[in-house]
């Protein structure tokens, strides 16, 4: 019997082109789905003949009332090897193996300088007067030598952001809960004596931590009233470690001079979210691991999973607790 599997919002219809599904063609019958489906009805309809569904990070959730209406479904595919967004217990409950990839850092630490360079030097603002016959120059970009770059966490990401400030002569401090004055120096940056000393003391604050019930909403109005106005605040990670309403005032007011966001609450972003017109705001749509070498190790890792699942030795499963 051939089953069915479905891939979730490629949106760049890349899944097919950066991995070699042939291998799967005698079991599998394979269809993508681009565009993300917001209606759980739509959505639990369209997946109810799948036995496999590979979905792309968290951009559709499966809580255990999807679960619930998905009775065909035996193996769930996502990419990357954490997923906050899958009900684990839900699905072993059901009799659903969750399996993962492999997944690279580098890619989210070149967004990351990309949006913080972006907004040193108002990149936005002055390739769009040169686009449209605007003036020639118009701001004064903030100089990254002698500034101090604020990192919150230091795990993979953050070391590696750590690492491209020093080649920018950047001084770079870190903190994280569990943060010891060792790691930070074996990192080659100063561990802050706690968060509020990092946020008065940075000009560019990066978030590079995982969420949890102890890390969401770590950023609110202390927080960021305690940021310098001049400076800039850069999320990469998850959108809920800042508290959105504080973040939106911050900017109107002019608490700090601007964010670089990738990540948001609800995603895509709402047409008429604030975030998308702000002037002191450089958005991306969530690009941070959205490479082409990243996309063919999620691709075709979830190949592989899918054909080991058929062969009755599944790879990178993942589990509760």
């Amino acid at each position: 019997m051939t089953l069915r599997c479905a891939v979730l919002d490629d949106y760049q219809d890349a899944a097919l082109t950066l991995a070699d599904w042939s291998v799967l063609d005698d079991q599998v019958a394979v269809r993508v789905l681009r565009e993300y489906i917001a209606d759980r009805d739509v959505l639990a309809a369209e997946l109810a003949d799948c036995e496999i569904v590979v979905i792309m990070r968290e951009r559709t959730p499966f809580d255990a009332e999807l679960l619930g209406r998905l009775p065909r479904l035996r193996l769930l595919v996502t990419t990357g090897m954490r997923n906050a967004s899958v009900d684990l217990a839900a699905a072993a409950a059901q009799g659903v193996t969750v399996c993962g990839t492999a997944s690279s850092p580098t890619p989210p630490v070149e967004l990351t300088w990309a949006l913080l360079l972006g907004l040193a030097r108002h990149l936005t603002t002055e390739h769009r007067a040169l686009r449209e016959g605007g003036p020639w120059q118009s701001t004064v970009g903030q100089d990254l030598a002698g500034r101090t770059l604020g990192v919150l966490g230091l795990g993979k990401i953050g070391t590696r952001v750590a690492r491209v400030a020093t080649a920018f002569d950047m001084e770079v401090l870190a903190w994280s809960q569990h943060l010891t004055a060792e790691r930070a120096a074996e990192a080659g940056v100063q561990l802050a004596r706690n968060k509020e000393d990092l946020l008065r003391r940075s000009d560019f604050v990066s978030l590079h931590l995982v969420l949890s019930d102890r890390t969401r909403g770590l950023l609110g109005e202390p927080e960021l009233r305690a940021m310098r106005p001049h400076a800039h605040l850069i999320n990469t990670s998850r959108a809920a470690l800042v508290d959105r309403t504080a973040l939106l005032t911050a900017l109107r007011e002019g608490w700090i001079a601007g964010a670089g966001l990738d990540v948001f609450d609800t995603e895509p972003l709402p047409a008429d979210d604030p975030l998308r017109t702000l002037p002191n705001v450089l958005a991306t749509p969530h690009l941070g691991y959205v490479s082409e070498r990243n996309y063919r190790t999620f691709y075709t890792e979830a190949v592989e999973d899918i054909d080991a699942f058929l062969a009755g030795s599944p790879l990178r499963r993942l589990t509760a607790g």
